[in-house]
């Protein structure tokens, strides 16, 4: 079983910008993650399985919706916090940070901005401890990039609502206790909607055959008639900009979660380089060798500051949702072309199960097309700047 000797790499002394309470909340966190999932995340990668016993960890270290009020059992911290969390998670395993950022932003801060008052009581205090998991279904067969697309519908009966419809690529879904579903009801318009495990007509059957996240379960929702509950409809917001809001908050974890990847392919090439010898010398004094390296610190450095401030900006309700795209689509490139060249670095082991290279390379494929895809974001960028929307087409 291998040790976990994971070193932050902080080039331009970026501690110095955090609080103590910062660096103490990720200190826990990555304590947590050394001691309870690294020595065994590769074994659970290899079978297909999300270790499910990690779950109560996880609301023990806050991952479980950070940012959520005391009052309804969150740890109430601030957005910086979150993102070290999920840097932490992600450092680790992309699959272990997305179970947490599918429970934090995809499911308890809807219910926490648009649920009302009795949602919140009932589901957001046990959530946070990991007593029960959510999920969130918003992308269906066929629509991705476009959400406002969907098909999934819902029926006003007088007494309740009757849904149909699908959703997949689901994270969570066939372990989830509740999901939070959109769909449209009969005038088009989209809400949201408090789906629970046991609801007559509702499943969630597990999707195999993945090459990438293989440490996280994924699913899909399917709705045949489902009766439910009217006081299960979220009052606080309709239309897609309230899926989307979800969404931002998760790409920004996901900025900070893809940067800690990167960082622990960095740290292991760093380390692999000083320990492997050729021609009698480390690889690490070959010229090409610290090209690498120090392309790598430097992307890493990059996006060090382009999270902090957007936590800072994040922080103050400032951030805009294509200051958020850039920074997700920015981050989970640099972590993709790391993970790429530190394979290199590591040579014939970079493909083993020794390293965590490989597993993030893999995972990465994934968090470049989830959360919007790695196009998309460009083209959201592109329209902020421009004032044109570049994936609408009047035909």
């Amino acid at each position: 079983m291998a040790t976990d000797q994971y070193v932050h790499p902080d080039y331009y002394n970026m501690d110095e910008m955090l609080t103590e309470e910062h660096k103490l909340i990720r200190e826990s966190a990555r304590n947590w993650i050394k001691k309870e999932v690294s020595p065994i995340i590769e074994d659970y990668y290899e079978r297909a399985e999300f270790p499910n016993q990690v779950i109560k960890g996880l609301g023990e270290i806050g991952a479980f919706g950070p940012y959520i009020p005391a009052e309804y059992g969150g740890p109430e911290l601030d957005q910086i916090s979150y993102g070290l969390i999920m840097q932490e998670l992600e450092r680790c395993d992309s699959g272990l940070r997305s179970t947490a950022s599918v429970q934090s932003s995809l499911v308890m801060y809807p219910i926490w901005r648009y649920g009302s008052e009795e949602q919140k009581q009932k589901w957001l205090p046990k959530m946070a401890t990991g007593e029960a998991i959510g999920c969130f279904g918003l992308t269906e067969p066929d629509h991705g990039s476009n959400p406002g697309g969907m098909i999934t519908n819902f029926k006003d009966m007088g007494d309740h609502y009757l849904l149909n419809g699908a959703k997949m690529w689901i994270s969570n879904a066939p372990i989830a206790d509740v999901a939070v579903v959109w769909a449209k009801n009969e005038e088009g318009r989209i809400w949201g909607l408090l789906v629970e495990k046991g609801m007559e007509g509702f499943s969630a059957p597990e999707m195999h055959g993945k090459h990438s996240l293989r440490a996280s379960i994924t699913g899909e929702l399917i709705f045949d008639n489902v009766k439910v509950p009217k006081e299960n409809l979220m009052p606080g917001r309709s239309g897609l900009g309230a899926p989307l809001s979800c969404l931002d908050s998760a790409r920004f974890g996901i900025a900070w979660g893809a940067l800690g990847a990167a960082m622990d392919c960095y740290d292991s090439a760093l380390r692999y380089s000083l320990e492997r010898t050729q021609f009698d010398v480390p690889i690490a004094s070959f010229q090409l060798t610290q090209k690498k390296l120090a392309e790598m610190i430097t992307e890493i450095t990059k996006a060090q500051l382009l999270t902090l401030r957007l936590g800072q900006m994040r922080n103050e309700g400032k951030a805009t949702s294509a200051q958020i795209s850039m920074a997700k689509r920015n981050n989970v490139e640099i972590a993709l072309k790391i993970a790429r060249e530190a394979r290199q670095i590591h040579g014939a082991m970079g493909i083993t199960n020794e390293y965590s290279i490989m597993r993030h390379m893999a995972n990465l494929e994934s968090v470049v097309t989830y959360e919007g895809t790695h196009d998309i974001h460009l083209l959201i960028t592109g329209m902020d700047i421009t004032g044109i929307p570049a994936f609408k087409r009047e035909l």
